[in-house]
């Protein structure tokens, strides 16, 4: 798949309205258009830093709470301030922006407004006529240390994407070898069925390890599907909150033809942040079915298995090869009432493979929940 536009969409603070952006994204989607979604209810600094991490070429926000010649402005100057102003801005917001505001955010920065009316169509012929192409170099002042990193692993998905993988980092097989420069870094896969909450249990583990580690640094590399011959709604981001920490650097991959839950740069891009001293590297995989085994290369150091208690019968357990080969199982959602059935029952199937699996039990989005707890201290013992 040719590298495709990337966007990332967000809705401020104190704006609940989501309908009209999830239909905007849609719309992006099928026309080729890979979509970075940070949810609703962000702050500014909150959408300037997911966009810079994301390294997208634009960043659309759409606001029907009143505020958006403030917001939109404040948005522009913190691009401005970070010197990301190659990020450019547009968005809209139905009937509540007059044309007398747009000029407004025009001189403050935004690059566009979209007006009640506007056809998606016209929306996404903006989009492709004015932020596709490759990406321009940095301008001005040095670029940080994070927008460089974001570039460098747009420069590697490039690449992929080229069809020309050009001279390889180092393999990720040598996160293995204590004699490697990356040696200090652990590497989590978690991976299971969309829905079973890992991206929530994942959120959950960074805000442990902020909390445990004040120095460390964490970095996640989230993936979802890639529709075949159009874009991908990269939507890990918008349940992410404690991973908001500028301790921690999240990037969204789409799988963009390739099967099995990763994308063809999954491997190239850990080594590059091993070996850009981060702590933690988490790989989330896209929610998989029974076929998928992604970290059979000697990816990752631990892998670990979400499952929602209601998976069907015991005979789905026996066709699923991840519980095979997953170092750690987990039930989340383990409030649910059939959970304790659901326990017992993958008890007994990993039982069977006369390993040193673990099951635990979790509810992710339970306060301070024991079995997250005890998930965090096993993914960070020796061994």
């Amino acid at each position: 798949m040719a590298a495709p536009i990337r966007v990332l969409t967000a809705v401020p603070i104190c704006d609940g309205h989501d309908s009209a952006i999830n239909t905007i994204n849609l719309e992006f989607i099928r026309h080729g258009i890979e979509v970075v979604y940070l949810g609703y209810h962000r702050y500014a600094t909150d959408m300037v830093r997911a966009a810079i991490q994301e390294d997208v070429k634009a960043l659309g926000i759409s606001s029907y709470n009143g505020g958006h010649v403030e917001f939109f402005s404040e948005v522009a100057r913190l691009l401005k301030k970070q010197g990301a102003d190659y990020i450019k801005l547009f968005g809209g917001g139905g009937g509540t922006i007059t044309g007398n505001d747009e000029a407004i955010m025009r001189r403050n920065g935004t690059d566009k407004i979209f007006f009640a009316g506007t056809s998606l169509g016209d929306m996404v012929d903006y989009v492709h006529q004015h932020y596709s192409g490759p990406h321009k170099p940095f301008r001005g002042r040095k670029p940080s240390a994070e927008m460089q990193l974001a570039r460098k692993l747009t420069e590697i998905e490039d690449r992929y994407a080229k069809g020309k993988k050009g001279k390889r980092p180092t393999p990720a097989k040598k996160i293995r070898n204590p004699k490697s420069e990356i040696r200090n870094t652990k590497v989590f896969g978690f991976t299971g069925p969309g829905g079973a909450g890992k991206t929530t249990l994942i959120d959950e583990i960074v805000l442990r390890l902020l909390h445990r580690e004040p120095k460390t640094r964490i970095a996640i590399l989230s993936h979802d599907p890639s529709v075949v011959g159009a874009g991908a709604l990269l939507g890990d981001r918008a349940t992410m909150i404690n991973s908001q920490n500028e301790r921690v650097f999240m990037r969204s991959m789409a799988t963009r033809g390739q099967a099995g839950g990763l994308s063809p740069a999954t491997e190239d891009c850990l080594t590059l942040l091993a070996e850009s001293g981060f702590d933690y590297v988490i790989i989330e995989t896209v929610g998989t079915g029974q076929e998928a085994m992604p970290f059979q290369t000697g990816l990752v150091h631990k892998t670990v298995l979400v499952m929602n208690p209601d998976y069907g019968s015991r005979l789905q357990l026996q066709k699923i090869v991840m519980l095979d080969l997953a170092d750690i199982v987990v039930v989340n959602k383990s409030d649910q009432e059939r959970a304790r059935t659901a326990i017992s029952e993958i008890g007994r199937r990993l039982d069977q493979n006369k390993g040193s699996q673990i099951l635990v039990s979790t509810v992710a989005n339970r306060h301070r929940d024991a079995g997250v707890d005890k998930l965090c201290d096993l993914l960070t013992e020796d061994g």
